[in-house]
């Protein structure tokens, strides 16, 4: 007896985990293989066409298979009809990826309407061209960086509550009887939701079989069906179904037909699609439609920046509206979805989005088919899977759209190719966090935004440059005629001490965020092209102070107070600059001597941090000596982001030496440029950087670098006379 009652509570905690447990993830359909799909089988597809968020079917006809041989994508043409299908106008942008079932057997995915002509006629991608997406190569989303596992602490916090409440009832429960009942009634109540599970699915399996033979009767071809069949779906189908006393002898007369007849009638009418098909122009066969890709947050010049700089491809058209997110959203680890479901795909995620949405083909455990054609046609990637919420449905002219909310990040989309994409419910992708901070001195507002980005090298530079600029046009009303101080700071392994910081100033008559964020752009594809191995990036920070107005000033005069020196002597020059618009101001800035100066003259260019030195490139023409490609083809990632950070400014005054080396025989030319090369090495390897305002910064032998309030726009000259003596 005591044996017994262990097995009986043992039997009971089980039966109280197994029915507090999750709901199971869908199991495969059945499939219905290319070959085996014919012109003239009726199926039903199905998809979300409103906010109810309810999956509808409409009755599918299958005209024919198009196979254009090896290499090529194979298709299935088709037509969609029934109430929900005229009500949305057609087949249209969204309902990509609707399952197509004929007689309860998966034949593919709602890929495209067909150009020029009617928007009922449509294309199929098979299933089993999809389902290889299931096993193709996946090496993106690895990291190196050490992540929480969210998943992994709900589950924890879970268990504990549900330990804490069978305590609970543990001390409620003092009799041996009454916890015998307790179990027994947790016992019978899963058995109870198991049959009930099970019948539910009987039904649904029923109800399945019985729309399959209805919608087989309704098509002229199928019209000769057994009278078994006809007198079942007279029984069941809805009264509005039936069909008038004409049509009820036709369709007997067309059962009592012999089976040549039949076949002969369902050949002819195979037979004539296919010639109707062939006669339309090939070209808009195949023609798939322009891809839309929805964005949030970004303002209209935000949405022309991106259009104009990421590398999505030309038919890939921005469209303001169908993705939104609250706040910073939410992530869901036990998410789940069936064919038919909404689905987006988002490579930005947070106050500014970029994705798409579609519907859910096939779902197996938790691994998903998704819209039977590519989202951005880029193989193995690292997206955001989301839940989709439709809007609902927008017909035109010549094509219509779904239109669909992004929601929740629900796991990762690792494939994009021809045939569709492919993800995994509860797998997140790696990202790059990106903050913006944008404070408008004139208009006396500070915003801040945050953004999550999917890890891809080819995006992260222009869209986290996209996001900088939209923060901007979003904060200040106009761009134009106005001065941002731009400063940033990317945390990655990429850079030397994990951290790379720029800070500059820059101003434009017409859009300044565009030329603001040309730097961010800069770093962040030093960063991603990465020849040693892939970055990893912590997150992005960027602070924007935008003003008003002109912050530009013009150097007037630099006056040594010496003329004669030696190298290696210390010289101030007393610097006036006139702000524009405002009164002359001067400037005690000092400068080096570069202890390599060859004995005569020493011409200096006092010049903005934004002005070429002309001097400088004329030189490594004269002596022949490519050092800039040299430079290019061996630097390092780590050098190359020291070198964007040496850059000068353009709020910065540099004296550097300049036109002397015009003068200089080839010899001395030569000499000069070995030596300031080993000038160059020496100072790299005892390198400190500061960025305080006013303070000279001695970064290369005979080089000052002297930060201002303003864009300085010019250069000007002064001469030394070095003696060596």
């Amino acid at each position: 007896m005591h044996r017994f009652m262990k097995k009986v509570i043992a039997t009971g905690i089980a039966a109280m985990c197994f029915a507090t447990a999750a709901v199971p993830a869908h199991a495969m359909d059945p499939i219905l293989p290319f070959r085996d799909v014919k012109g003239g089988m009726t199926g039903t597809a199905y998809t979300v066409v409103d906010s109810s968020g309810e999956i509808r079917s409409f009755d599918v006809d299958i005209v024919g298979n198009m196979d254009n041989g090896k290499g090529s994508s194979r298709m299935i043409m088709a037509r969609a009809r029934g109430p929900v299908i005229e009500q949305a106008g057609g087949i249209l942008q969204g309902m990509s990826g609707s399952p197509v079932y004929v007689n309860g057997r998966l034949v593919g995915a709602v890929a495209a309407g067909i150009k020029e002509m009617t928007p009922y006629t449509f294309f199929i991608t098979p299933i089993e061209d999809m389902m290889k997406l299931w096993t193709m190569p996946d090496t993106k989303n690895k990291t190196r960086l050490k992540t929480v596992n969210m998943h992994k602490v709900v589950e924890e916090r879970k268990k504990q509550a549900a330990k804490e409440k069978e305590e609970e009832n543990k001390k409620a429960e003092t009799s041996g009887n009454a916890i015998l009942n307790r179990i027994m009634d947790v016992i019978h109540e899963a058995e109870d939701t198991s049959k009930e599970t099970k019948a539910k699915q009987e039904a649904a399996e029923k109800e399945t079989a019985e729309k399959a033979k209805s919608a087989a009767v309704e098509t002229a071809d199928q019209a000769a069906a057994k009278d078994a069949a006809k007198a079942e779906e007279a029984a069941d189908a809805p009264a509005e179904e039936a069909a008038t006393a004409e049509d009820k002898a036709a369709v007997d007369e067309a059962a009592k037909a012999s089976t040549p007849v039949k076949d002969a009638a369902a050949a002819k009418t195979a037979a004539a699609a296919e010639d109707k098909a062939q006669a339309k122009d090939e070209k808009a066969l195949t023609k798939q439609p322009k891809a839309v890709m929805y964005l949030s947050g970004f303002s209209q010049p935000g949405i022309d920046f991106l259009q104009k700089n990421v590398p999505v491809g030309r038919d890939v058209t921005f469209m303001p509206m169908g993705v939104r997110t609250e706040g910073e959203g939410n992530t869901l680890y036990n998410a789940s979805l069936k064919p038919g479901s909404a689905v987006g795909v988002a490579i930005v995620y947070g106050d500014f989005a970029v994705g798409a949405t579609g519907t859910v083909t096939a779902v197996d455990g938790k691994k998903i088919l998704g819209f039977g054609h590519p989202f951005l046609h880029r193989g193995n990637v690292n997206y955001f899977m989301t839940d989709a919420t439709v809007v609902g449905t927008i017909s035109g002219q010549s094509n219509g759209m779904k239109i669909a909310n992004i929601g929740n990040i629900i796991g990762r989309i690792s494939q994009d190719r021809e045939t569709g994409i492919a993800g995994t419910i509860g797998d997140f992708p790696t990202v790059v966090p990106v903050k913006v901070r944008i404070k408008d001195t004139t208009l006396g507002r500070t915003d801040d935004y945050g953004a999550r980005i999917a890890y891809d090298e080819d995006f992260l530079p222009e869209l986290s440059g996209g996001i900088a600029y939209a923060a901007m046009t979003k904060t200040s009303d106009t761009l134009a005629g106005s001065t941002a101080n731009v400063h940033f700071t990317i945390r990655t392994n990429a850079a030397e001490g994990g951290k790379f910081e720029r800070s500059n100033m820059f101003y434009n008559t017409a859009d300044v965020g565009q030329i603001a964020v040309g730097e961010l752009m800069q770093a962040m594809s030093i960063v991603c092209s990465n020849t040693e191995q892939e970055s990893d990036i912590v997150d992005v920070q960027v602070d924007v102070q935008m003003e008003n107005g002109r912050k530009t000033a013009t150097l007037l005069s630099a006056v040594p107070d010496k003329t004669t020196v030696k190298p290696g002597d210390l010289v101030k020059f007393t610097t006036t600059i006139k702000p524009y618009r405002r009164d002359k101001e001067t400037l005690l800035i000092p400068y080096r001597v570069p202890v390599t100066a060859h004995e005569g003259p020493l011409t200096l260019d006092i010049r903005g941090g934004g002005v070429a030195p002309i001097a400088q490139l004329k030189l490594l023409q004269q002596t022949g000596l490519d050092l800039i490609a040299q430079e290019d083809k061996t630097a390092t990632t780590k050098d190359k982001l020291q070198g964007l950070k040496r850059t000068g400014r353009n709020n910065e005054i540099i004296i550097a030496p300049g036109a002397q080396a015009q003068v200089m025989t080839p010899a001395q030319q030569r000499k000069a440029a070995r030596e300031a090369a080993k000038a160059a090495r020496e100072a790299a390897q005892q390198r400190k950087f500061s960025f305080s305002l006013n303070q000279p910064k001695h970064e290369n032998t005979g080089e000052t670098k002297f930060t201002t309030n303003y864009i300085i726009d010019n250069v000007i000259h002064s001469t030394l006379q070095v003696e060596r003596k």
